[in-house]
């Protein structure tokens, strides 16, 4: 681990604000994204930041790429996590750690951020109970796969208080030293299990209703589809584990419903081919049951995709069908709890 080149600290003096004192630190992770984090970094520089002076740190997790060579010929202050088991929450506690802001942008390297969204969460984090804003995220190429064209629907949530944030969000550094950070021992899950910690210490998250980043999924292939859902499985059983401890509500019907809801559609095959067996009518009502399941699936989440019904269900069969990787999931984190035994970073970009 070790700091490649001296920080480059920005400010437009030209302007006035009301936060011409407050040093935001752009944290930026990243690992072999090549050229989405080149557009990433210079998103950062060319935003809106009026007179808010900014850092941009990197924080690297052993790219095999020119990624370190990309940042520092863009000022980025690089940071090379030397880590034999890296992940997202261990490159983000690096990160703000070694960073001097009042406030903390945390980005993936993926992401492309939205010129005006500093300034517009800055404003909101006026509200002294709030520790952490996030906006919109959206795919940048959501019609490279018809993976992506549907997860493009799963970042799209009501504006408001919330429970959690993601990998893109402002938050208070002062916050973040409360609760020592993210937990390294997540290899996913990190964000929504230290805000579960931030709000029991009394911080509240805002989501507003404006666009933060594009995001570049790369999902191009069943498998990848596949691994990301499955990855999902283990964060939510861990987290859901953690929170039932802690007493918290965050993700344990979710986790229970993903759980249940898997088997029942692992096992669907065999109990459609048995009541074919039985009776071709009692086929049928399973099949009929089965289109007026994703059917109201589908209306219900329309509000995503107004007027785009194939679209939305096409999401419908996804937010079924991603139950079954994120059961072996969910199975793989029991079984590795019972033999005691780590589960490695799974990597659905490889």
């Amino acid at each position: 681990m070790g700091n490649q080149n001296s920080p480059e600290v920005h400010v437009d003096p030209s302007t006035n604000s009301d936060f011409s004192r407050i040093n935001v630190s752009v944290v930026v992770i990243g690992r072999n994204e090549g050229e989405r984090l080149e557009r990433c970094l210079r998103s950062v520089k060319q935003a809106d930041w009026g007179s808010t002076r900014y850092e941009l740190i990197y924080v690297d997790s052993r790219s095999t790429d020119q990624s370190v060579v990309k940042a520092q010929a863009l000022a980025a202050n690089v940071i090379v996590l030397d880590d034999a088991s890296p992940c997202a929450s261990k490159a983000r506690n690096l990160g703000w750690r070694s960073a001097s802001g009042e406030f903390v942008l945390f980005l993936d390297g993926d992401t492309e951020l939205h010129a005006d969204f500093v300034q517009r969460a800055l404003q909101t984090l006026s509200e002294p109970k709030l520790c952490a804003v996030w906006g919109h995220r959206r795919e940048s190429r959501p019609s490279q796969s018809i993976y992506t064209k549907v997860l493009d629907l799963d970042w799209i949530y009501p504006a408001g208080r919330t429970l959690y944030f993601g990998g893109d969000v402002l938050v208070r550094r002062a916050a973040l030293s409360q609760v020592d950070g993210f937990d390294p021992t997540l290899k996913a899950g990190e964000e929504p299990e230290m805000c579960a910690r931030l709000r029991a210490a009394g911080w509240q998250i805002e989501h507003i209703d404006a666009p933060m980043t594009l995001h570049d999924l790369a999902v191009n292939s069943f498998r990848a589809y596949w691994l990301r859902a499955y990855r999902s499985g283990i964060a939510y059983a861990e987290v859901a584990q953690r929170m039932r401890l802690r007493g918290d509500v965050l993700w344990q019907h979710e986790a229970r419903r993903d759980f249940r809801h898997g088997i029942v559609f692992v096992l669907s095959p065999l109990l459609f081919a048995v009541s074919l067996w039985l009776s071709t009518t009692l086929a049928l009502i399973l099949l009929a049951l089965a289109v007026l399941f994703v059917a109201r699936t589908a209306r219900r989440c329309a509000w995503k995709a107004p007027g785009q019904g194939i679209l939305c269900t096409q999401y419908a069969v996804h937010a079924h069908f991603q139950k079954i990787p994120a059961l072996f999931g969910q199975l793989k984190w029991r079984r590795a709890v019972r033999q005691h035994f780590e589960i490695a970073l799974v990597d659905y970009k490889k």
